[in-house]
């Protein structure tokens, strides 16, 4: 088991990304997926009980960063960087609508599906914040005000929180698992196109705020950018284990703790309902998939009620662990803002095990795309590895080690933060009994959804 996590780790720092949906394939694991469950889930357990016995600073002392160095970046670098890519955006969006159809060959699709989703994604949550370099908003917003001097007319609604960025991201997931064809060149280039001018509007509108609470991308890459290994404190670099930036940092609002939970719960979804158990509860023969546009309104309902579903479990664990722990029972809400944030170490090791295999064969896509722009000729794009014992156990390996270590740093947050607020070591324990069992039992589910057949 130790192997397997080590090769989780080695291969989550140097995985990448994938075509969200572009490259469908069936793909059975023919493994004993059984064993690899169960060896999953009592290394999530064994982590909870050696936490009641060592030291109870034992995990704090775990995610205790490192300083590296003083960071200064030149404003001019920093919104040079944002315009160039916002350049790069908008040539993006033009080649999808006067480019060619196919979304393996058009680079819109591939940056959007690949290069974003998933290589970058994935790359701000385990290596640090890359996003505040390539927002292409932040530069053509200061630029805005440099040449005209104008500030925001309208005061952002205090109110509002960060639930519009919550509300955008569901949207986001919606339409790409729900839409009838989201790597459509064409499409894409429109719903890219319009979100980019209307969150423009919001930054006119509102000011910096805007995006920070309001944008759905700026709002995801700032939460994950808290559980990676690289992060800045006190205006040095400093590195450290997973999930160290949010022991450091303020104390999450209700809006981010709910989109910590939607994190997870939209990337379980995406697994799921491609699975023949999902077909086959809507009544469809998964060997004679209709299309994507006969399941778009059970897939948006299924998403919905996935997070619902969630949300009311993990604050259900929380409610029971205050009560078991004894003493007078803290605030619901409170306990939800606290713990929240440490679901995010597992929402990533979803996100880049459910996308390897994809990121695989579309990543190849890439690379060609990137040759024929150099005039290079490209290595012939294959996916016959999927058919190989031996690839095809490395894979799996890798996606189980992933998924098993972003369990056990969430439950070694979680400890530490029970720490952190002033419960003592066996109360922690008792407190935390209904979270980890949460913890176990979504391990082994989410080792069965990554090797359960696919139909769509």
């Amino acid at each position: 088991m130790r192997a397997i996590m080590l090769g989780g780790m080695v291969w989550a720092l140097t995985a990448g990304a994938v075509r969200a949906h572009a490259g469908e394939q069936g793909f059975v694991l023919l493994l004993p997926t059984t064993v690899y469950m169960v060896a999953g889930g009592v290394t999530v357990a064994l982590t909870v009980a050696l936490l009641a016995i060592l030291p109870g600073t034992f995990a704090e002392r775990l995610f205790r960063p490192v300083r590296l160095f003083r960071l200064h970046t030149p404003l001019v670098m920093r919104y040079g960087l944002n315009l160039a890519v916002t350049a790069l955006l908008g040539w993006l969006v033009w080649r999808g609508l006067v480019g060619p159809g196919d979304p393996g060959v058009n680079p819109l699709p591939l940056a959007i599906w690949v290069v974003f989703w998933i290589v970058l994604v994935t790359l701000q949550g385990l290596v640090g914040d890359l996003w505040r370099w390539i927002n292409p908003w932040v530069g053509v917003g200061a630029l805005l005000r440099r040449l005209t001097g104008m500030r925001a007319p309208l005061r952002y609604p205090r109110g509002l929180g960060y639930w519009p960025g919550v509300l955008g991201f569901l949207a986001f997931c919606g339409f790409l698992m729900a839409d009838p064809a989201p790597t459509d060149p064409g499409r894409l280039a429109v719903v890219v196109g319009f979100y980019w001018y209307a969150m423009l509007l919001g930054l006119v509108l509102f000011g910096p705020v805007w995006l920070v609470r309001g944008e759905a991308i700026t709002v995801l890459m700032r939460i994950y950018g808290r559980v990676s290994f690289i992060g800045l404190s006190k205006g040095y670099m400093s590195a450290g284990l997973s999930g160290w930036q949010i022991l450091t940092g303020p104390r999450t609002s209700p809006g981010l703790a709910v989109l910590c939970l939607v994190l997870l719960g939209s990337g379980s979804f995406d697994g799921m309902n491609e699975t023949f158990l999902w077909l086959g509860l809507l009544g469809i023969n998964p060997l004679e998939f209709p299309g994507r546009s006969a399941v778009i309104l059970p897939n948006l309902l299924g998403l919905l009620a996935s997070n619902a579903a969630l949300i009311g479990v993990f604050a259900g664990a929380l409610w029971l662990g205050e009560r078991l722990a004894g003493g007078q029972p803290r605030p619901l809400r409170g306990l939800f803002c606290l713990y929240a944030p440490t679901i995010l170490p597992i929402a990533l090791a979803y996100h880049i095990a459910h996308y390897l295999t994809a990121f695989l064969v579309d990543g190849q896509y890439v690379l060609a795309a990137f040759a024929r722009a150099l005039g290079l000729a490209a290595h012939p794009i294959s996916a016959g590895f999927l058919n190989t014992p031996g690839p095809v156990k490395i894979i799996w390996m890798t996606q189980a080690g992933t998924v098993v270590m972003g369990h056990v740093i969430a439950i070694l947050l979680a400890h530490a933060l029970a720490m952190r607020a002033g419960d003592g070591r066996a109360r922690a324990v008792l407190g935390q009994v209904p979270l980890a069992l949460f913890m176990v039992a979504y391990t082994v589910f989410g080792l069965w959804l990554l090797a359960t057949p696919r139909g769509a």
